[in-house]
């Protein structure tokens, strides 16, 4: 097999982590000059194979060639001397430092007395932004950037050590739509100078405005190409990943809607104790058992920081009245908010849902420790029959439960952070966006769960930037703009010109 006419080749990958094979023979190539999205679900593969590309798994089977010469890279410098970057969605910068500084960071520019020669650091990171069509002052704290402006940053980085290919790992998972077209025209610059795009989002709507050619995996398998976009569609999008077609992925079935679970008055969170500026203001809502309550709105209305509010991690500031089961309630911290019946799956599964670095039982037991200790002391068995029950109703998909979290696929994890709340018994439980990054499958599965929540009696309110998918889930929705409430609809009302009208009024 030719490998020379391609700017990176991998061929024949096998990766196994103990017992299960994340990648199995999977040979691809990675056309110069052009966006090469890889698409698959969840544990299909994809980041295993850009973290070989990129040196930080040296371990493998198989060949990697770069404009046809072999290499085998021991560590991420070694890939980045070769020209291929990786660009984490857990961006890898240090907030108090410069933006050259982030740059140059381990590849400092000395003058001839050997001190830091600022000055021309400064020139050559103002010309690699310039590259990148973005207007930063290189002396700009990056703690003071945009995640989108940040990004940026990291890309410039690949670019100084003359990146011939950019891998960007779901780049706009927790960008704005401004700062999502943003970096599509700097993918497109990029293309113009000859530099190769890796490319890995589950977002598919937007794959299409940037993609040259789709790449598909599927359970650690190279399972085919789509060369010509022209006239592909999201059919064949969603065949190449999950190797069926999936109509209708998602119709909510009604469920009864019984009495109020859940009432707040004038919930109100200042960013400070002059209350001078809010993050949430003078919000009022109910939820009642059996239904799904879903609240839009673009990011920084305050969504997040309004759920943050109610399950008791803002006590001190939080203004405002909670009622659960029509008698009010005081809430002055976490522990008040799970004793009374509420569950928190948040935003960030990895920061603030997971601990990685334990295994799976750990993680569904913590919330729900006293179920699992027997004469004082933690019971194993009774820790296993708890995390067994829920990795066969969740359909987590595991070698044990005693595998560590932080090597489960996305959809996965977000289902053992489920599993950790519905240990709990809640009677009313919050997710923050609770299928961002995961593919499309996961997303239908997280979907039929929450359906299923609700009619078995849960009062469910779910946080959502997708348009689409709150639409779906939702019997009631609330829009947020600016930190209050801007609109409420009805399923039946509900259209999503009307949705956006409101939160951007």
């Amino acid at each position: 097999m030719s490998v020379n006419n391609h700017i990176l080749t991998a061929q024949g990958i096998t990766k196994k982590f103990g017992g299960i094979t994340a990648l199995d023979n999977v040979t691809i190539d990675v056309h110069q000059g052009k966006v090469n999205v890889i698409v698959g679900e969840n544990g299909a593969g994809k980041s295993t194979l850009m973290k070989i590309l990129s040196g930080v798994y040296p371990d493998y089977e198989g060949d990697l060639f770069v404009k046809g010469e072999k290499v085998n890279f021991s560590n991420p410098k070694e890939a980045m001397k070769k020209g291929i970057a990786i660009i984490h969605q857990e961006l890898n910068l240090i907030p108090y430092l410069t933006v050259t500084a982030n740059i140059f960071l381990g590849r400092e520019i000395e003058d001839a007395l050997g001190m830091l020669d600022f000055k021309q650091m400064n020139k050559l990171t103002k010309s690699l932004l310039q590259r990148l069509d973005c207007d930063i002052a290189p002396t700009t704290l990056v703690a003071d950037l945009r995640v989108g402006q940040q990004q940026q940053i990291e890309i410039a980085k690949a670019l100084l050590e003359d990146a011939k290919v950019v891998i960007m790992d779901e780049p706009t998972s927790a960008i704005t739509d401004t700062e999502v077209e943003n970096l599509f025209k700097v993918i497109a610059n990029l293309k113009k100078q000859g530099v190769s795009i890796l490319y890995i989002s589950h977002k598919l709507d937007e794959l299409f405005k940037i993609a040259d050619r789709f790449i598909g995996l599927r359970d650690g398998k190279m399972v085919g190409t789509i060369e010509d976009i022209s006239d592909a569609s999201k059919d064949d999008l969603i065949r190449l990943m999950v190797g069926r077609d999936l109509k209708n992925l998602y119709v909510k079935e009604a469920s009864p809607i019984g009495e109020e679970m859940l009432r707040v008055e004038n919930i109100s969170l200042p960013k400070n104790r002059e209350k001078t500026e809010f993050l949430v203001k003078d919000v009022s809502f109910s939820l009642r058992k059996g239904e799904v309550l879903g609240i839009f709105g673009l990011m920084g209305a305050g969504r997040t920081e309004l759920l943050e509010t109610l399950f008791g991690l803002h006590p001190k500031l939080m203004l405002g009245k909670i009622y659960i089961e029509g008698e009010e309630v005081k809430i002055k911290s976490v522990t008040d908010a799970v004793n009374l019946g509420m569950g928190l799956v948040p935003e960030d599964r990895k920061e603030d849902g997971l601990v990685l670095q334990m295994q799976i039982c750990k993680n569904v037991s913590m919330a729900s420790i006293d179920q699992t200790i027997k004469n004082g002391f933690l019971s194993k068995q009774l820790e296993g029959r708890l995390t067994k029950n829920y990795m066969s109703d969740l359909k987590i998909k595991a070698s044990s439960e005693k595998q560590l979290s932080k090597n489960l696929s996305g959809g996965n994890q977000q289902k053992v952070v489920l599993s950790k709340w519905l240990a709990t018994t809640p009677k009313i439980l919050f997710l923050d966006e609770p299928t961002r990054g995961i593919d499309v499958n996961a997303k239908n599965e997280i979907y039929h769960l929450i359906n299923n929540l609700a009619k078995n009696g849960l009062g469910v309110l779910v946080v959502s930037s997708e348009l689409p998918e709150v639409m779906a889930i939702s019997d009631r929705i609330l829009v947020m703009g600016e930190s209050r409430i801007t609109g409420e609809f009805s399923q039946e009302e509900a259209n999503e010109d009307a949705i956006m009208n409101a939160a951007i009024s």
